[in-house]
């Protein structure tokens, strides 16, 4: 039975980046990763292929729409075989570097699957036994299959499904309203098929707040996706012609049919074979392992961070949580628990919707008094003159210093233009700060420097 220090199970982002920090404080340290290709949710079927695919059915749009600003572009149009041959050799050479990390020396790599069999021993696939002083769970999550009637036997996509088209699907039903369902149905919808988006919340990407949802649901449905919000699903069938699915709408039942179907109802924490009671380990009824602030489960030596722990699914949270972890365990000093009140979040649909910090929904939920002022994009030099009018860049500040506590920007390269705040926000810093810095013309950044101006100007004349 081998024994370390340290030892990861699952090999993405939280994990990869946890083994690399015990590692390089010379912990005994190992990756234990059955996965088939190795890489990681981001890599091979999230961040990075959704992406590539994403920023394609960009350039195709305004190929298909150039007459807006003068140009004559006689026929445009995806090769979705070329298109799937982009996005393996990008997704290649990704994979490739991540592997090559994993198998760098620095720790030992196991590519079988890992369950507990007790708090500080794992049963390995291949019927081996490992024992470890410290554990950490990085194993991700996967695609839900929520209880509507006959969605488990339709087999619809995943979106693992959908990134990895050969070819354009004539029509694509999507179940879903979150991040992924908006963003693959957009891109779907821009290559050439007829999409039609069944939302259960009132809005889409209701982890937003409503005016935000609103400026891309508008969007969606002007590029002529059919979008349904406020949805019941009743039932989803398949037959030899394709799809139904049947939901209530305004209080009326409708059916809509397709030759696909997206399942993108959710995901859900990837634990349930890791048999976590012979651990100890508590989890919540999901399977999403309960952790406390330093990433530890109630497990002291087992620690947790990723989606399969929460609270956000995102890269760099998830990063930041491993590498939190690893240090914790190793009894560093001076940590800081990983502090959310600069959750950075964007969302790649077009026009994209970007967040840091505290929003207006987290300020009135803590009841503290905070300015707002927004601008819109179809107001500014130059998101007019590139067609992206879509959208506004609102600031939130603390009333009577200026000090910034959160933005909410949703528009052209919303993503980009989030980080102009990511700094400041760390430092503390307020709305005059971030005045006295240059904000060249005309540039989409420039937006930004109007509701600062606001603010500003409330705060002086109070």
């Amino acid at each position: 039975m081998k024994e370390y220090d340290f030892a990861v199970l699952g090999g993405g982002s939280a994990g990869f980046n946890a083994a690399r920090v015990a590692g390089s404080f010379g912990l005994k340290t190992a990756v234990i990763d059955g996965a088939r290709r190795l890489g990681g949710l981001c890599i091979l079927r999230g961040c990075m292929p959704s992406k590539t695919l994403l920023y394609i059915a960009e350039v195709l749009h305004h190929a298909k729409h150039a007459n807006r600003f003068g140009l004559k572009v006689p026929r445009a149009s995806a090769d979705m075989k070329a298109v799937h041959a982009r996005k393996k050799h990008i997704i290649g050479d990704f994979a490739a570097y991540r592997r090559k990390q994993l198998k760098s020396g620095k720790f030992d790599l196991i590519q079988h699957h890992a369950r507990f069999i007790d708090a500080h021993t794992v049963e390995l696939s291949n019927g081996q036994k490992l024992r470890a002083k410290t554990f950490l769970i990085g194993t991700g999550s996967k695609v839900s299959l929520p209880d509507v009637p006959g969605l488990s036997a339709a087999k619809c996509w995943t979106s693992d499904d959908v990134l990895d088209l050969d070819f354009l699907p004539k029509s694509v039903i999507v179940l879903g309203g979150g991040i992924v369902a908006c963003e693959l149905a957009q891109m779907l919808n821009r290559l050439g098929s007829k999409v039609t988006l069944i939302q259960r919340s009132p809005n889409i990407l209701r982890d937003h707040s409503d005016e935000a949802s609103t400026v891309v649901q508008q969007a969606f449905v002007d590029e002529g996706i059919e979008l349904f919000a406020g949805t019941a699903l009743k039932s989803v069938n398949r037959d030899g012609q394709g799809y139904r699915v049947t939901f209530v709408h305004d209080g009326k039942t409708v059916t809509r049919r397709a030759a696909h179907c997206l399942n993108a109802l959710g995901r859900t924490p990837n634990t349930q074979n890791l048999n976590l009671t012979a651990a100890g380990v508590r989890t919540r009824p999901d399977g999403q392992i309960v952790i406390n602030r330093w990433q530890q489960t109630n497990v002291p030596h087992i620690y947790a961070a990723g989606d399969c722990s929460g609270p956000h699914e995102i890269v760099h949270v998830a990063i930041q949580q491993g590498e939190l972890a690893a240090r914790h365990a190793l009894g560093a000093k001076g940590l800081k628990p990983v502090d959310y009140n600069l959750l950075l979040n964007v969302v790649f649909t077009d026009p994209q919707l970007a967040t840091i910090g505290l929003l207006e929904n987290d300020l009135k939920e803590k009841g503290l008094p905070y300015l707002s002022a927004s601008y819109p994009f179809n107001d500014h030099g130059k998101s007019i003159l590139m067609e992206a009018n879509y959208g506004y860049v609102k600031v939130l500040a603390a009333p009577k210093t200026g000090r910034l506590l959160g933005a909410e920007i949703v528009g052209k390269d919303a993503g980009e233009l989030i980080h102009c705040f990511s700094t400041p926000l760390a430092m503390k810093a307020t709305v005059f700060d971030m005045l006295k810095a240059p904000w060249y013309h005309p540039t989409l950044a420039e937006i930004i420097t109007y509701p600062l101006e606001e603010i500003a100007d409330q705060i002086q004349g109070a």
